[in-house]
């Protein structure tokens, strides 16, 4: 084919696709307008998911009547107007597209008043084209609807997710943006019900309370307002030269260790008041969690970065989430050192001078000799035990048929959390919490497989209060449920009532087992939350806690129904139930060999 020349409408199609990607993405633009233009009140509406109604309106300065239609013109911006601007960009928006691409692929209106002019004007766009403009009164500030998205690019339309999917993207921006700007009001509505409206305090701590809820929130630690560092004391050679160091302020809220989540769905990200992504800040916030949390869970964390312009690029991408640092490595030390003073100075964790080796199926492969000297080891703890002897998992001639726990006999508990045991190798310590999640995983296991799922009926029903993202997610879920021995049903706006739950789980435990069970089906995946996944978050918050006492009997019968199990040494998450001080290691501690 010949080079040609776009026709501009076409062009401006293609170039529209950098910034509206999707519903949420339009509702990004126009929050970001809103907050740039000095609003103190934002209110957005969706209907449909984004794809039928999306209007935002604000108490901003408003735009004046003369500029309105310029507003519409491709780089067209109020928020710089040199290239050195760009060096310093202290707005959210400056790239002077998002109205032009926003209107090349919907239809607009925009009803503007700036305070002193006694009326307004009111804008309608179809295709990028204005068809309609009038003079109108209204309150100063800034209202802009926008309908149908992507009508005139069906190609695209197609590639939009669910209404649930494209909703829940756009509520997690309002709780960003919320996050962000704690000082500002927002008011969400979702096909005509109220999903978030903050009361403009000032305070994060007020906005996470309604985001996560009051019983999440009270376990998230505020990071010191003394976490500040300069950009170049990041102890690199090669870091930013003294001259052009700036000081970082990291604030912001991080979960307690024990809070954390199946997703990444509660991870939030901001430099200078920008919702970002970036995977080396991510990668500081688990490095500064490393050791304190189980494998393949998330942290609950709101982490505000503040620099001076100058240290960052934010021109990197037209949706302007991502952006480079001066001195990437002396942010990402920050927020590491940050996020870890907090972890440890407001949750101490004990450090181990050495770490022994997780016990593993194949600690019982070595060898023939070692395998029969097992087997009299046990039938010798049997005797002294007086239990019956079972032998017939380790054979002579082969690896055993499954990952068999040698005979344990318990001689107590430690921090009310771990059972110490000696075996015929040594001495072992047993997560309590981890082996009962594994006994409780395999016993519902059964129970699924034989279609036999034990259920209780609660004395009383229980009454759980669900965050308004959280309702939106319950549909799908609910029928999920009820495969496992509950009986759950709404309960008039975001309240759900309880009558019947697994035999195995806790009354204590309803709430949070639902919630995480919920962040799940949050995921955007569009497929059913997995069988094995709600196995795993029912055993979970069915297993005895850490910091619970045992009696010596409950320890005993622990260890016994751990012994049965078909993979003993990990619970369902992938974690180890125990680690193993060989009797080598104990001989080689107290120099006897």
């Amino acid at each position: 084919m010949p080079i040609r020349v776009l026709p501009p409408h076409v062009a401006t199609k293609i170039a529209a696709g950098e910034v509206v990607e999707r519903p949420a993405s339009v509702a990004k633009e126009l929050i970001e307008n809103a907050i740039d233009a000095g609003a103190t009140d934002i209110q957005i509406e969706i209907r449909r998911g984004g794809r039928r109604l999306i209007r935002v309106s604000d108490n901003g300065c408003g735009i004046p009547r003369d500029q309105a239609k310029l507003a519409f013109a491709r780089h067209a911006t109020s928020k710089i107007s040199s290239e050195e601007d760009l060096l310093r960009v202290t707005t959210l928006g400056f790239r002077g597209e998002a109205l032009s691409s926003i209107a090349a692929v919907s239809q607009v209106a925009m009803l503007t008043r700036v305070e002193g002019e006694t009326t307004g004007i009111l804008l309608r766009l179809e295709g990028g084209e204005i068809v309609r403009s009038d003079k109108r009164g209204g309150t100063p500030g800034t209202v802009v609807t926008v309908e149908n998205l992507f009508y005139n690019t069906p190609a695209r339309l197609k590639f939009l997710r669910s209404e649930f999917t494209e909703t829940k993207h756009t509520v997690k921006l309002l709780n960003a943006y919320a996050m962000a700007y704690p000082e500002l009001r927002f008011r969400l509505t979702v096909d005509g019900r109220l999903s978030l409206q903050t009361s403009g305090s000032g305070k994060v701590y007020d906005v996470l309370i309604k985001v996560f809820g009051l019983e999440m929130t009270q376990q998230m630690l505020e990071i010191g307002s003394d976490e500040r560092t300069l950009a170049a004391d990041t102890g690199q050679e090669d870091s930013v030269p003294a001259s052009h160091s700036s000081e970082i302020r990291v604030r912001g809220y991080v979960g307690a260790p024990s809070l954390h989540r199946a997703t990444r769905d509660y991870q939030f990200l901001f430099v200078n008041g920008r919702w970002i992504r970036d995977r080396s800040l991510s990668y500081a916030i688990r490095e500064a969690y490393r050791t304190l949390l189980p494998t393949g869970r998330h942290p609950v964390t709101v982490v505000h970065i503040a620099l001076d312009p100058t240290e960052v690029d934010v021109n990197v991408h037209p949706t302007k989430r991502e952006l480079r640092f001066r001195d990437p490595r002396g942010v990402f030390a920050a927020v590491q050192r940050a996020v870890r003073r907090t972890i440890i100075g407001q949750a101490p964790v004990a450090a181990m001078t050495s770490q022994p080796a997780a016990v593993r199926a194949g600690d019982w492969e070595r060898g023939t000799h070692f395998r029969q000297q097992v087997r009299l080891n046990r039938t010798q703890m049997a005797l002294e035990m007086q239990r019956p002897v079972d032998t017939g998992m380790l054979t002579t001639t082969g690896a055993p048929m499954r990952e068999q726990l040698p005979m344990l006999r318990v001689l107590g508990q430690i921090k009310q959390m771990y059972i110490i045991s000696e075996g015929p190798e040594g001495l072992y310590l047993i997560d309590q919490h981890a082996a009962h999640e594994r006994i409780i995983f395999e016993q519902l296991q059964a129970e699924q497989t034989a279609m036999a799922v034990s259920s209780q009926t609660l004395l009383e029903p229980l009454t759980i209060e669900l965050t308004p993202r959280q309702q939106g997610l319950l549909g799908e879920l609910l029928e999920h449920l009820k495969s496992f021995g509950f009986d759950i049903a709404p309960f008039g706006g975001n309240s759900l009532l309880v009558r019947a739950v697994p035999a195995a789980l806790g009354p204590a435990h309803i709430r949070s087992m639902i919630a995480e069970l919920l962040d799940v089906a949050g995921e955007g995946r569009n497929v059913p939350v997995s069988l094995e996944h709600t196995l795993t978050v029912i055993a979970c918050h069915s297993a005895v806690r850490a910091g619970q006492t045992l009696t010596t009997d409950e320890a005993r019968e622990l260890v016994r129904q751990l012994e049965k199990t078909s993979a003993p040494y990990t619970c369902p998450h992938g974690r180890p139930t125990m680690i193993h001080l060989s009797s080598a290691q104990l001989e080689h501690s107290f120099g006897r060999r």
